[in-house]
């Protein structure tokens, strides 16, 4: 027997409890263990019932995700589930915290389901791109329907015991000792001799093709890219065939997914954004600042993200600019904020008016005195910083951590301007700030790992995935994205239009082309960050020459109605004028123009990605290569199923990529080592080695 796997008895009845910390997670020894319970409790005389209860504070929480890569061990889940299905006795799951994925199945799987009312259920494995596979696809629609199963299983959202209630999912909600309520749920059950097996109830739907054909649309736009949310439709639609013949179907179509790119894609993104909070050089107990108050300093766009994000986790905020009307502006657009919000009914009006209660304006930085942590938010201009920060080391109490939201420029000069350098650190927001859920937490040369375990803590409380990074320009995802618009600018001198680039780069998964990204950020913003690092950049006149063009033209995106595209009722079209600029500019620089594929547009805006992010981890900027996929699909729109540049690059293969780059290092010249790979690229290479298996020296 499992030694996570125990079996005692109540009155007749069977208790069979898991105890597996933290979450309970199916593995080979709890299927195994189950199987094996379930048949020595068979062999007891009188037995007349059985619960499946869970220790701790959860039921099963979903299956063991290590164990994917692994070749299946029978038994396999789907065994269990019909092994508790097949049982002559009634099977009552006792379910308290949350019984997701294939924990969920096991209950779905027994004949009664008794719940505590704070728990919850689902089946999210549409989030790691694969489907139920224990026959939730089967059980679920005979349940509580075809649409409401369609709905559950796409989205994989938590339910609440009193909804699952509600429509079926479970029975009964308990009102007193949760295991007592299934044992003696059990005891009723046995003593009217009705068993009620969800594989043998009756599926029905009205309109069945029509439901279908909607969903399949609704998730082909919704979810576009991404495999699992059809095949799961697939494996639903297979629930209305013979239950035997749907299990078939859906162990096929499980196993598919299961295999898949895509999956393992998303896979190596749940363990990473796990992963990315974990220093190595900073022990886990390191005992972090109190943060009750978070000073802001700045009431643009993205300290108005910034003050949102503090007060939905419940901080107190004290929000300082020049002036008063600044201050206004503020708090007016984080009203109007907050109003959407409640006409959207995702917040109350009382809820929105405690939050704004904790929120202070003030004119005068002597107002921060008394706050915990500091986000500065100003313009991005070294003197207006330093100068900030000079003025807050003399205005804030000791310990207080102080960041600054800069995007690119070096934490070390900011902090060198204080007294307490070991208290300064990079805290890099993305906007809307409330809403983007990446953070870059920049170490400085001297800032104290309290401060960084502090911010990453703080980030989390935030609701943000915090990525750890050092310094250098641009931290980890701006550095990598100088590249990626570089290429995207070549390529329209050398023949293609804003459109064609966006639209090769979105039909490869990116949420926005990078022309329509400059448009929103602003041409203005992304020349002076140019302008910022213009040294450092290579002296070719071709670099950028598109963008630099636009902005001294006034088209500075969306803001003004005209940049890359033309904007009407905030709709993004070409414009001639546009085009005739880029043939103007080609012809000046003598860059000759050709017809373009889309495949090459492709290769040449994600290469350099992955050559730069490379660098990136080779130079120690980033821990670890899933940080740099983290950053790029959580804070610049990579494609979530493609895991990441670097983990794509591995399944595109690195000699490809090498390969690639020579090409285009032939074809269009090397003359600025835009095409010469990283060391770590051809180190890797030549070794044939993956990324995700590299380790510093």
């Amino acid at each position: 027997m499992s030694s996570h796997v125990s079996l005692s008895w109540h009155d007749k009845i069977a208790v069979i409890t898991i105890d597996h910390a933290p979450v309970n997670a199916i593995n080979y020894a709890i299927r195994a263990g189950l199987i094996q319970v379930l048949h020595d409790a068979t062999k007891a005389p009188n037995l007349r019932g059985v619960v499946i209860f869970a220790a701790g504070k959860t039921f099963m929480a979903g299956s063991d995700i290590r164990e994917f890569d692994a070749p299946p061990r029978a038994p396999l889940l789907a065994e269990v589930t019909a092994t508790i299905e097949a049982m002559v006795v009634p099977v009552v799951a006792a379910i308290h915290g949350t019984a997701l994925g294939g924990g969920f199945e096991i209950a779905l799987g027994c004949h009664y389901r008794v719940a505590s009312f704070d728990a919850k259920i689902g089946l999210p494995e549409i989030n790691l791109g694969l489907i139920p596979g224990a026959g939730g696809t089967q059980r679920l629609p005979r349940l509580i329907g075809l649409e409401r199963a369609l709905e559950w299983i796409l989205s994989g959202r938590h339910v609440s015991a009193p909804e699952a209630r509600e429509v079926g999912a479970i029975e009964e909600i308990a009102e007193g000792h949760l295991l007592d309520t299934a044992i003696s749920a059990a005891l009723r059950i046995a003593s009217t001799g009705s068993i009620r097996r969800t594989s043998l109830l009756a599926l029905a739907s009205n309109n069945l093709v029509a439901i279908f054909d909607a969903q399949r649309k609704a998730m082909a736009k919704k979810s576009r890219g991404f495999e699992a949310p059809l095949a799961a439709i697939d494996a639903i639609e297979a629930a209305l065939k013979p239950f035997d013949e749907g299990m078939r179907i859906e162990s096929e179509i499980s196993n598919r997914l299961k295999a898949s790119d895509q999956s393992r894609a998303l896979r190596h993104l749940f363990f990473g954004e796990r992963e990315v909070g974990r220093i190595p050089d900073i022990p886990q107990d390191t005992r972090l600042r109190h943060l009750d108050t978070i000073g802001v300093i700045g009431a643009g766009t993205m300290g108005r993200g910034i003050v949102v994000a503090c007060l939905n986790a419940g901080f107190q905020v004290r929000w300082v600019d020049r002036t008063d009307e600044l201050l206004v502006r503020g708090a007016d657009a984080v009203q109007q904020i907050y109003q959407r919000h409640i006409e959207k009914k995702r917040l109350s009006e009382s809820s929105v008016a405690e939050r704004l209660a904790r929120l202070s304006t003030s004119a005068q930085l002597e107002s921060l005195a008394t706050v915990d942590l500091v986000i500065e938010a100003a313009f991005e201009d070294m003197k207006v910083k330093q100068g900030l920060f000079r003025q807050l080391d003399g205005v804030c109490k000791p310990g207080v951590i102080l960041a600054s939201n800069t995007s690119t420029l070096d934490v070390n000069d900011i902090a060198a301007v204080t007294t307490r350098p070991a208290d300064v650190l990079g805290m890099h927001f993305f906007s809307p700030a409330h809403v983007m859920r990446l953070l870059e937490v920049v170490r400085g040369a001297r800032t104290a790992p309290y401060a960084v375990a502090t911010a990453m803590s703080f980030g989390k409380r935030i609701g943000k995935i915090a990525v750890l990074s050092g310094v250098c320009f641009g931290f980890i995802g701006n550095r990598m994205f100088e590249g990626y618009i570089r290429e995207s600018q070549m390529l329209l001198l050398e023949g293609a239009t804003p459109s064609q680039v966006d639209q090769a780069l979105t039909d490869f998964g990116m949420a926005m082309g990078p022309c329509a990204v400059i448009d929103l950020a602003g041409v203005d913003v992304s020349f002076f960050t140019r302008q910022g690092n213009r040294a450092n950049l290579p002296n070719d006149p071709r670099y950028c020459a598109i963008g630099d063009k636009l902005h001294h033209l006034g088209r500075f995106g969306q803001k003004t109605g005209a940049g890359f595209y033309q904007y009407a009722e905030g709709k993004a079209a070409d414009d001639r004028a546009v085009h005739e600029m880029i043939c103007a500019e080609a012809a000046r620089l003598g860059v000759k123009q050709r017809m373009i594929t889309d495949d090459e547009i492709v290769a040449r805006c994600i290469y350099p990605l992955i050559d730069e992010g490379l660098r990136i981890l080779d130079e120690g900027i980033a821990l670890r290569s899933v940080d740099v996929d983290v950053v790029w699909v959580a804070g610049y729109g990579f494609p979530r199923y493609r895991g990441g540049p670097l983990f794509h690059a591995d399944l595109l293969g690195l000699r490809n990529v090498i390969n690639g780059m020579e090409r285009f290092a032939k074809e269009l010249g090397n003359d600025f080592g835009y095409w010469t790979p990283s060391p770590l690229l051809a180190t890797l290479t030549a070794q044939g080695k993956l990324i995700k298996d590299w380790k510093p020296s």
